[in-house]
């Protein structure tokens, strides 16, 4: 079967609790669940209750509360356990924890959305590249990454709805694409796309004019694998029939 890793941006862990979460996670029991936007104090994550479902629990909170944060559910317990990218302006933020497993690395990043514009375009632009120096150096010691989260852009024109009416869209706009293309360059694989070509394929819908069951979606979460991960890559998907949130878990196997 493999190991079964899932990234799931929730919108706020305690509201997806309010909609039977729980009984999700303990039906679906995937390996690794690696959770976004957990919107909480480490105090206000219930870690008793993931425990009894078999998992130990990593928390990387924002200092901000209500906002933001990354958690990572596993069943194994890692070799090593991190926070942060070692820039405080962006780990104060509370966007990414790493684990090691063995052989590999896991990675579980919430990339600033730049919907607001202005400075905040600027700090997702600024931490885009600090990630990259981030990751690149990372993967002269652990060469086998796998980097799961919501990466809030688009990449292809295939991974939104009418990329013609969002040319001038934070998570569409060209400089952000640009990384996304400086980024498989490197030598890294969109493990969705290597089993699925096909389009309207999306794991984010606004709330707004009901753009979920009208499938006017964007595709923003990832699992990505570094080209040293390829062989042991099995299957990649998107549970686009969860919905605790805006956004749906995507799912990987790996061996």
């Amino acid at each position: 079967m493999g190991i079964r890793i899932l990234t799931y941006n929730v919108n706020g862990i305690r509201a997806a609790l309010g909609k039977d979460f729980a009984s999700w996670l303990k039906n679906e029991s995937p390996d690794i669940l690696c959770i976004q936007e957990t919107k909480a104090q480490p105090e206000q994550i219930d870690t008793l209750l993931f425990e009894h479902l078999g998992y130990k629990t990593y928390i990387c909170s924002a200092e901000k509360k209500g906002y933001s944060g990354v958690a990572i559910l596993t069943k194994e317990e890692p070799d090593y356990f991190s926070t942060g990218i070692g820039i405080e302006k962006f780990d104060s933020e509370g966007r990414l924890i790493r684990v090691d497993f063995g052989h590999y690395t896991l990675l579980n990043v919430y990339i600033p959305s730049g919907t607001t514009g202005g400075p905040r375009q600027d700090y997702k632009m600024e931490f885009l590249y600090a990630f990259t120096k981030y990751i690149s150096e990372l993967r002269k010691l652990r060469p086998k990454l796998i980097i799961s989260g919501d990466y809030n852009i688009c990449h292809k024109p295939i991974d939104i709805n009418h990329p013609e009416r969002h040319k001038k869209s934070s998570g569409f706009l060209p400089e952000e694409r640009e990384w996304f293309d400086s980024l498989i360059d490197l030598g890294f694989i969109d493990s969705f796309r290597e089993f699925n070509k096909e389009p309207n394929q999306y794991s984010w819908w606004s709330y707004r004019a009901n753009s979920r069951a009208k499938n006017l979606g964007w595709r923003i979460d990832y699992n990505i694998i570094s080209e040293e991960m390829r062989e042991r890559l099995k299957s990649a998907s998107i549970c686009n029939h969860v919905t605790h949130s805006d956004h749906c878990p995507v799912e990987i196997i790996i061996t």
